[in-house]
């Protein structure tokens, strides 16, 4: 068990210093802020010259944002959010999607919609 710590550590301290040196001369090259207004309204938005975009504007209510990236391995990836009363609703395309519901759930479904059960 040691060992495999031991292991472990010596592959989080090498990917550590291996991240570190991807993202080291990455300077701000816009920036852009408003402070919240009395009403709590605000926005910002920044990027860098590694590529990284991130911009949110938001309220009492909630916010509504964006920020994009390249990946280690290449790909650009881009999420847009909402958060507010019903929590936070991040959209990607590299996000995971849920399986189509099968049709014979979807018809049971909507049999037990149509028939409560009467009490």
């Amino acid at each position: 068990m040691f060992k495999l710590s031991l292991c472990l550590l010596a592959a989080l301290m090498l990917a550590n210093v291996h991240a570190d040196n991807i993202n080291r001369d990455a300077v701000i090259t816009r920036e852009d802020s408003v402070s919240a207004d009395p009403e709590g309204n605000y926005n910002y938005a920044f990027e860098t010259s590694n590529g990284i975009q991130v911009q949110e504007a938001g309220n009492a209510n909630g916010n509504t944002g964006s920020f994009s990236y390249i990946s280690p391995e290449g790909e650009s990836i881009a999420v847009t959010y909402v958060a507010d009363e019903n929590g936070y609703q991040p959209q990607g395309a590299h996000l995971p999607t849920p399986p189509p519901i099968p049709e014979a759930i979807l018809r049971a479904l909507e049999y037990n919609a149509a028939h409560p059960p009467q009490q």
